[in-house]
């Protein structure tokens, strides 16, 4: 490691060292309970996950109870029609993840979206019937209850059932979205316009009470038969219907193949405690870990919050892990190879962490254009955590991708579908600065599962879970889920604190950090501009849903983002 060798450098790092900061908290204070707990990015499903909790169901009962809730009440990102991945912590020690990314249909190749001259057609890997992945969402519900729920199956789609057939209050929040969708003149949408415009033409207002009948239907059948409830039978054949009438290539075989997978998630440790996050395909866990084993060889604490000389400390170690990320990592089911365990490993991070200069910014290895770079993810994700009475802890994160997916539903099953295959590397062989990526390890490929940067997480001390957190945000996700985590472990924060903090976010490439407009003290930014990193500003980063444990009162603390539109933390 370079270290200043005359004195206005030692001057100026002490500056860039002073935390000077605006306030950490809004005014937010975490919300107690005695007996559980969850957060969510819509109050009413926070309530359904509750009420799971106080009838005598486990953490995997309310999530699953809360999942299927926000796929009636908040449809941007809540879902059955796309997927995510859980992880589990047990107040017993056991700790396992579920894997339900979305896979690639039967019929998808590597070149399914270009056209005679090797160009991207209409945008197909994003909008439209192509883009959409096999869901995963109801099965990796169903395998997470099936090993560790506690509660009988239907009485955990029931709080959903309701709010979809008795109707809840349209929101503020969707009136981007319904206007939009009112104006577009394609038979494709009709069924999206019936689902959410009133006679499938008029704005619901904020407040009116919208019904989903369709939708309640096809939850019905998910908790009369399980996963065979939405991968077989009437909701199969109406998707496969679906996709076959306007071009797609989902088929009821694509669905009833369709399985999640159970698997060990990242574990990591940082400052005495155990850190779990989501393992391939997900990326968040093995780049979080690898930030944390680089950030824990410098004295954060002392340093100061979102002072210059912290931020510039964040910002080579996401500069770092993201460059891996972006060169290794795809669907271990199609890359055998990836060097996981080395990523994650104390011995890398104090070699990438010795590359770090002080007092400069690094510059981005333009080398690495000819071999790999970020595709864009869109930031419409959701995620909830959750804590039990007996402190079994859930952390999941789920997404469509965009906000509101491909924007089509499934005619007659009034469920939005995802547009996942974006994530893939669309182009084969072309990777340019502009954010086209053609990179093996993400190529499209059947039944091939993409890459994300979900990160749901739990940190544990001595065998329990403390911190249950995560984010939506696409890209942003990972750095999002690591800073909360800093903001408790090392600069002694409450949730809420932790969770309303400003954020930063720098991803490699392009090489530049954003800022959270606002959240950062204006001599913290130009000493860190000083120091050669170039800053954006963005309106805000990710919605984090946390909760911390605390053993010694016991007491569950909740902390659901100020960001969040309707979120809410429910305990009792």
């Amino acid at each position: 490691m370079r270290y200043p060798n005359f004195s206005f450098r030692l001057v100026f790092i002490f500056l860039i060292s002073l935390p000077l900061v605006l306030p950490a908290q809004s005014g937010r204070r975490p919300a107690p309970a005695k007996n559980g707990m969850v957060t969510s990015s819509h109050y009413l499903a926070s309530e359904a996950g509750k009420k799971i909790l106080k009838e005598g169901g486990n953490a995997v009962d309310a999530a699953v109870a809360t999942a299927f809730a926000l796929a009636v009440t908040l449809p941007s990102a809540g879902n059955i029609g796309g997927g995510g991945f859980l992880v589990y912590h047990g107040a017993e020690g056991e700790v396992t993840s579920f894997n339900f990314r979305e896979k690639a249909p039967l019929a998808a190749t590597a070149d399914m979206y270009l056209d005679e001259n090797g160009k991207i057609k209409n945008n197909s890997n994003h909008a439209g019937p192509l883009s959409v992945g096999v869901p995963g969402t109801v099965a990796g519900l169903w395998m997470a209850h099936q090993k560790l729920g506690k509660k009988d199956w239907k009485d955990l789609l029931q709080p959903a059932i309701d709010l979809a057939q008795k109707g809840m209050p349209s929101t503020w929040d969707m009136q981007g979205f319904l206007s939009r969708i009112r104006s577009v003149d394609n038979p494709m949408y009709d069924a999206t316009k019936k689902a959410f415009l009133k006679n499938g033409k008029d704005l619901y207002e904020p407040g009116e009470l919208w019904k989903q009948p369709d939708l309640a239907a096809t939850l019905k059948r998910i908790q009369k038969h399980g996963r065979d409830g939405f991968y077989k039978g009437k909701t199969a054949k109406l998707l496969a219907d679906f996709m076959k009438k306007h071009g797609g290539i989902i088929t009821e075989e694509d669905l009833a193949k369709y399985e999640a997978v159970q698997q060990d998630p990242i574990h990591g440790t940082y400052r005495g405690y155990d850190v779990y996050a989501m393992s391939p395909p997900s990326s968040g866990g093995v780049a979080m870990v690898e930030m944390l084993n680089i950030l824990e060889g410098f004295e954060l604490k002392k340093i100061g919050h979102n002072s210059a000389l912290y931020l510039h400390l964040l910002t080579e170690a996401m500069r770092r892990a993201y460059a891996d990320r972006a060169q290794f990592l795809g669907d271990p089911a199609f890359n055998p190879d990836m060097p996981v365990e080395k990523l994650i490993s104390k011995s890398h991070a104090k070699e990438l962490r010795q590359s770090i200069d002080l007092y400069k910014a690094s510059e981005s290895d333009s080398a690495y254009f000819n071999k790999s770079l970020l595709a864009y993810e869109s930031e419409e994700t959701t995620h909830f955590s959750v804590v039990d009475k007996e402190g079994n802890a859930v952390s999941l994160t789920y997404t469509l991708e965009y906000g509101y997916g491909s924007r089509l539903t499934v005619e007659g099953a009034g469920f939005l579908l995802n547009n996942e295959m974006g994530d893939f590397n669309p182009i084969p062989g072309l990777t340019n600065r502009r954010g086209l990526i053609g990179t093996k390890p993400n190529l499209v490929a059947s039944e091939k599962r993409m890459l994300s940067s979900m990160t749901p997480a739990i940190v544990a001390k001595d065998g329990k879970p403390v911190i249950v957190i995560g984010s939506p945000g696409g890209r942003t996700i990972i750095n999002t889920v690591m800073q909360v985590i800093l903001n408790v472990i090392d600069h002694d924060m409450d949730i809420a604190q932790a969770v309303e903090a400003g954020r930063i976010h720098h991803q490699w490439l392009p090489d530049v950090t954003s800022f959270e407009r606002g959240s950062i003290s204006p001599d913290s930014q130009r000493l860190y501009e000083m120091m050669g990193h170039p800053i954006r500003f963005r309106s805000r980063q990710g919605s984090a849903m946390g909760i911390f444990i605390d053993h010694k009162n016991g007491i569950i603390y909740g902390a659901a983002d100020s960001r969040s539109f309707d979120g809410g933390a429910s305990g009792y």
